[in-house]
């Protein structure tokens, strides 16, 4: 078996991506569980986590680590976050926001023995219902499938420090899918210039379509 550290905390076993698990012994979404030096590698889907894709896809700007503080604006199911869980650590805090109930019911199932991730159930629109609970974050983290994303994840980015990390996936059809998603992701990060500096663009295919995954910095 060959293991080899990517980045801060994520993985390559045998060319397959991984996490070392936080709970050990739980799997969150039947993902495969590799045993080796003592430690617990879970492995991670591209197939079911954008994060993932946009890493196996050559993402250079990884900034997501061990004992930071995140935003994560629709955390869905719990997927990608229990993942941020492992590579933050039990010192780091992942703030997850999910407008589903039904959604929120299955994640906390899943982060149950996760003390280092925070569940709110809110609509990421309204900032106000949450400022008392999530304090400054070094990265925003938004995966959200809503026509008005790029306003969702500016008005979020006042969590975010001065010079932290954004990731954010804009998903042309949850805008217009009548449009060229080409325009699309254009018309969407030209919105963004005034309040961030745009890092990175990744095409996450064949993980997911239509979706561009972005890398963007407070300014």
């Amino acid at each position: 078996m060959t293991i080899n550290e990517l980045f801060n905390g994520i993985y390559l076993v045998d060319n397959k991506l991984a996490t070392i698990n936080l709970d050990i012994g739980h799997k969150v979404y039947n993902e495969e569980l590799i045993h080796y030096n003592n430690n617990e590698y879970r492995l991670w889907n591209p197939y079911r986590s954008k994060l993932a894709a946009a890493i196996l896809n050559k993402l250079k700007t990884v900034e997501i680590k061990k004992n930071l503080k995140i935003l994560y604006i629709g955390s869905a199911t719990g997927t990608t976050v229990s993942h941020v869980s492992d590579i933050i650590g039990k010192d780091g805090l992942v703030y997850c926001i999910e407008l589903s109930e039904r959604n929120m019911r299955q994640f906390l199932n899943s982060c149950e023995n996760r003390e280092n991730i925070i569940p709110i159930l809110a609509d990421a629109r309204y900032t106000e219902k949450y400022e008392d609970i999530v304090e400054e974050c070094d990265v925003l983290y938004q995966d959200v499938s809503s026509k008005d994303q790029t306003e969702i994840l500016k008005k979020n980015s006042r969590f975010l420090k001065k010079n932290g990390i954004a990731y954010f996936i804009i998903k042309s059809q949850s805008i217009d899918i009548s449009k060229d998603p080409k325009i699309i992701f254009e018309n969407e990060l030209n919105k963004l210039k005034q309040d961030f500096e745009i890092k990175e663009k990744i095409n996450i295919e064949p993980y997911d379509k239509k979706h561009l995954f972005v890398v963007l910095k407070k300014l």
